[in-house]
């Protein structure tokens, strides 16, 4: 016969891992963004980012300059 001990921890070890795998399947990750054409969280932080990795299209940066480090 099986300990009454073990089979709890084994009923809590399961729960555990059925809360974690519908946890992670059904929250929404913050880092999801929202399907094309629609407003919201995932609009505003695209904006942001191609803002932010844009970058000046007129800024020539092909050529390049050497770092030197200035010790």
């Amino acid at each position: 016969m099986v300990s009454p001990r073990i089979l709890i921890v084994l009923a809590v070890a399961g729960a555990l891992g059925a809360g974690t795998i519908v946890w992670v399947t059904v929250r929404p990750d913050a880092t999801t963004e929202t399907p094309a054409g629609t407003s919201g969280f995932g609009a505003a932080q695209r904006e942001h980012r191609e803002r932010f990795f844009g970058g000046d299209p007129d800024r020539d940066v092909r050529g390049g300059q050497e770092m030197k480090p200035r010790w």
